[in-house]
């Protein structure tokens, strides 16, 4: 059920509405919880509409300038997931990889899919944890799925993972690190990026994260990360992971080479599972590539979704 549209003026500062100056809206799950997502743009367009799905610890913020760069011409929704952004952040939620893509997909029933007649495609970028959720939303709507742009992220399971993200995940201590000292999302403000984020910027990233309650998606998306079969994550990530070949449309991967997190090894990977996909390597960004090359994925994206 989609609730009132609610003006972001309460939520967002003053100092970042030129940065972030989209009406909110909200989304009640069946659960009860309220998603937030941006939804701009001309519904009537009769170019695809683009899903912007983002990952951990971002919010709908990263794609700020896309959103900006697509509305222009035709819809765009970006997703805040359960617990990030401007969305409900229930303490005694199950925020896993299942739910998060069931999330997505009630949203996407509600809001998306009626505009998609037949025929008629969406189109999907994805960005980290948003890899896995956007192509968890993609299988399940394969026929409707248009082109795809893959952004520094994995939708299958890897053996690969940095030693500081490892840390996040110990018992107990991970998610005191996180949710106590706030350390992911605020170490990511500068080691996710090779160029320095302005303060501005750096506070539009930590809005939302901003107490122990606020970031509690924050520890648990790194909690969910499948290192093993026996992981709960494991069975689904591998479920979407064996559909990523039969998924239709072309795909771009576009990649910041100094990622620390999603190396060039998982860009090599996704052209196992995509050898046709057009392919961008930045060798001067990092992990929030839209950041560090700001005109060049603008221009890339554009030209790709044309």
């Amino acid at each position: 059920m989609i609730a009132p549209h609610t003006s972001n003026t309460m939520m967002i500062p003053e100092t970042l509405r030129s940065e972030y100056p989209f009406e909110s809206h909200f989304f009640t799950l069946e659960g009860g919880h309220q998603l937030h997502y941006v939804d701009e743009g001309p519904k009537d367009s009769e170019l695809p509409p683009v899903v912007m799905v983002h990952g951990n610890p971002t919010w709908s913020f990263f794609y700020r300038n896309i959103i900006k760069e697509f509305s222009k011409t035709r819809r765009v929704i970006a997703v805040d997931h359960l617990g990030c952004g401007l969305s409900s952040k229930p303490q005694d939620y199950d925020y896993t990889l299942k739910n998060h893509v069931n999330n997505l997909a009630e949203l996407f029933k509600e809001t998306l899919l009626p505009q998609l007649d037949e025929g008629r495609k969406f189109d999907l970028i994805v960005h980290d944890w948003g890899g896995a959720i956007g192509m968890g939303l993609a299988c399940l709507y394969k026929e409707k799925l248009g082109r795809s742009v893959i952004m520094n992220t994995a939708a299958y399971t890897d053996e690969q993972i940095p030693k500081r993200i490892a840390l996040c995940k110990i018992p107990v201590v991970g998610e005191r690190l996180v949710r106590h000292f706030n350390a992911f999302a605020w170490p990511a403000t500068f080691m996710a990026v090779e160029k320095p984020l302005t303060s501005t910027i750096k506070a539009g990233y930590l809005l939302p994260y901003n107490n122990y309650e606020n970031r509690i998606a924050t520890a648990r998306f790194v909690k969910d990360i499948p290192m093993t079969r026996s992981h709960p994550t494991w069975k689904t990530l591998k479920e979407i992971e064996d559909q990523l070949k039969d998924l239709p449309g072309e795909k771009l991967l576009l990649w910041g080479e100094k990622d620390f997190c999603f190396s060039p090894h998982f860009y090599e990977r996704w052209k196992e599972f995509y050898p046709q996909a057009q392919t961008c390597l930045l060798t001067s960004a990092g992990h929030y590539l839209l950041e560090d090359e700001p005109e060049v994925t603008r221009t890339k994206i554009t030209e790709f979704l044309q």
